[in-house]
């Protein structure tokens, strides 16, 4: 049966950041329970902005900005294409002989 995520709230972090500066990390995470990476991100992240960089981000993306993503996925291929195109007639424009009128003088 697989273990389901527990989720902290900004207080439970704090909480868990002053216990861990008092007590000792290793005490601390063994009554608390996240594992040592997480602890370590979340104590970087209050030494970068405080509590405000505690929050927890949803992993549910925003449909407008996986929309916009779709659709600069689509032009890159759009752009790529065009370049292999051009590159190509240019290939072949170099390996024409030359259409240059000849002037009778």
């Amino acid at each position: 049966m697989a273990k389901s995520r527990r989720s902290f709230s900004v207080a439970e972090k704090l909480q868990i950041i002053n216990e861990a500066d008092q007590f000792g990390i290793a005490q601390t995470l063994r009554k608390h329970n996240p594992a040592p990476s997480v602890f370590r991100r979340w104590k970087d992240n209050f030494n970068e902005g405080g509590a405000a960089q505690l929050k927890s981000y949803s992993r549910h993306k925003d449909p407008e900005l996986e929309a916009a993503a779709e659709q600069i996925r689509v032009l890159k291929n759009v752009v790529a294409r065009l370049e292999i195109e051009l590159e190509f007639k240019n290939e072949l424009l170099k390996k024409s002989p030359s259409h240059a009128v000849k002037r009778s003088g």
